[in-house]
């Protein structure tokens, strides 16, 4: 899954648009997301997926794959939102109900404008813009480290289990279970020995203690995205307005 959003991110349409007026839209669209009423979480919804699919043009089925999967930790906390006990007594309360529609709602729009950012803007883009609003160089430097250090993990997991297969392994359950053991056990050290290369390379190439990132890179942002941004947050504030104060 990570390896497709950093394909996507790199590949998609808005990639040359400023990554930090992306990131600022977002953030707008994630603060709206958490204040308005379920009926602006929805709008916002639909608008990010235009921005996504229509603009971005990321495969649909790609942004409801992401969307369904991130999903699955909202409904893994239904029982607890809207199952209750009384008198020995299991039922579900029309108030649970509630907050989980309410919930949802909220949810599902602040995931849509955070899927926009990661859809659309690389980690490069957006390590330039943490270091443009002055985030500290060392948490730049460990998450950039993160970052690649999930590449060799994942890399290094499929290597094992290629040669399991290879070799007559993971077939039958018990065979599966025996094998996904042996690949974990040893996994942390085959990582681990593999980042030490990567450190090794570092330092070869006149590593100082200190990465730096690219310089930022403004990117033209057309005038048309301008207006669509901006006319489409006013008509946000004013629906919402509209619910607070006009029923």
């Amino acid at each position: 899954m990570i390896k497709l959003i950093d394909t996507l991110s790199y590949s998609n349409a808005l990639r040359p648009v400023s990554p930090l007026w992306k990131c600022g839209f977002a953030a707008a669209l994630l603060l709206l997301s958490y204040v308005t009423h379920p009926q602006i979480q929805l709008c916002i919804l639909l608008w990010m997926l235009i921005w996504i699919i229509g603009y971005a043009g990321i495969p649909a089925k790609y942004c409801l794959l992401l969307l369904g999967s991130s999903c699955l930790f909202y409904l893994a906390s239904l029982p607890a939102l809207i199952v209750e006990f009384k008198a020995w007594t299991i039922y579900i309360s029309d108030n649970g109900v509630q907050t989980v529609a309410v919930l949802f709602c909220r949810m599902i729009a602040c995931l849509s404008a955070m899927l926009f950012i990661i859809l659309t803007t690389p980690i490069s883009q957006l390590l330039q813009v943490m270091r443009k609003l002055r985030v500290p160089a060392l948490v730049l430097e460990l998450m950039l480290i993160t970052y690649r250090f999930l590449f060799l993990f994942l890399d290094t997991a499929q290597d094992m289990y290629v040669a399991q297969r290879a070799r007559g392994g993971q077939y039958g359950f018990k065979s599966k279970l025996r094998d996904t053991a042996v690949i974990v056990v040893r996994l942390f050290a085959k990582t681990m020995q593999r980042y030490r290369g990567l450190s090794h390379g570092l330092i070869s190439r006149g590593f100082t203690d200190e990465i730096k990132p690219a310089p930022y890179e403004a990117g033209a942002l057309p005038l048309r995205f301008r207006l669509e941004m901006g006319i489409g947050i006013v008509i946000l504030l004013l629906g919402e307005s509209w619910l607070r104060w006009g029923m």
